[in-house]
């Protein structure tokens, strides 16, 4: 009985430590949407950028960045300069540039340039319709990025129309990760 105790405990922890952000693509976050409308949350990276790699390692692997995530947005992970081809409001998306024995740096994905994303990592936030909200640029912690989900998730975003506007929001903010 214990040794099924221990191994129940063992993994229940081992869950908890596995828990991690549900990543779709683009294409699937659009489909999902049209059956069950929720806004879209986006990271855009690139495989060379270090603050990419610490926005993954730090931020999105907080329990509460991750747990507010999977509730309230599809999250979509994209390469900025990566092939995949994103069928977006009637235009389909691709890198036609991209050079697969290029290391490092490659060409910019059409989808990122359409977006208006010249940095690395990006957030991107979209309506339940999937249209645009807003790119938010740069690296975030669990707290950084924390007023951007709250924000865009209750659609406060919609009354913020002035920089003295935005500094009241934050300044009442109340941040609980």
């Amino acid at each position: 009985m214990k040794n099924i105790l221990l191994f129940v405990f063992l993994l229940t922890i081992g869950s908890v430590n596995s828990q991690e952000i549900n990543w779709l693509t683009m294409n699937e976050a659009i489909a999902a949407q049209k059956k069950e409308p929720k806004k879209i949350f986006m990271d855009v990276y690139t495989t060379w950028c270090g603050p990419c790699k610490m926005l993954d390692k730090n931020t999105f692997s907080d329990k509460e960045v991750i747990e507010y995530v999977n509730k309230n947005y599809y999250a979509v992970k994209f390469n900025a300069e990566g092939t995949e081809k994103v069928d977006y409001q009637d235009f389909v998306y691709t890198n036609p540039n991209y050079q697969a024995e290029r290391k490092g740096r490659n060409s910019q994905h059409l989808f990122a340039h359409a977006l208006k994303v010249n940095a690395y990592p990006t957030v991107v936030f979209f309506k339940e319709n999937g249209d645009l909200i807003q790119a938010v640029p740069g690296y975030r912690t669990p707290q950084q990025l924390e007023i951007f989900l709250k924000m865009i998730h209750s659609d406060d975003y919609l009354k913020i129309t002035t920089t003295e506007a935005w500094e009241d929001y934050q300044k009442d903010f109340k941040y609980t990760f």
